[in-house]
């Protein structure tokens, strides 16, 4: 007997989302002055307004020494296809804002491959992260 899933409402359409870390060290302009904060958030969701992706932003995310983080949700159709969220550290030059962009625009984790060299920046997610993510 087969089994099949259904889903209803938001999450049958879910598009694929970021989640930018704006805690502690992740877009304080005080411990990382060579960077536009502002500029890669507003890039960001002008690029999620142009390309139907979800930009949102959260507390501290944990790897503070990886600043800035931000996690690549995949949408629901990327999660059909085997996508599971994926975490980018050190995201904090144009270029890696752009490719975090563009992956997004291109749907993500499970339906689009990441560029070569950003996925030279994923990490690991903290401990508590992958615990929860087990449940």
């Amino acid at each position: 007997m087969s089994t099949r899933t259904f889903l209803i409402g938001a999450a049958r359409e879910r598009p694929c989302t970021l989640v930018v870390c704006r805690g502690c060290c992740c877009g304080n302009r005080s411990k990382h002055p060579g960077t536009d904060h502002a500029w890669q958030l507003d890039r960001l969701r002008a690029a999620g307004a142009e390309h139907g992706f979800q930009v949102r932003t959260t507390d501290c995310l944990g790897p503070c020494d990886q600043a800035n983080v931000i996690v690549v949700q995949p949408s629901a159709a990327g999660r059909r296809a085997g996508g599971r969220p994926t975490w980018v550290g050190f995201a904090m030059d144009d270029d890696c804002t752009e490719e975090v962009a563009r992956w997004a625009a291109a749907g993500g984790p499970g339906l689009a491959d990441p560029p070569l060299t950003l996925e030279l920046q994923f990490i690991r997610p903290p401990r508590d992260a992958r615990v929860r993510s087990r449940r």
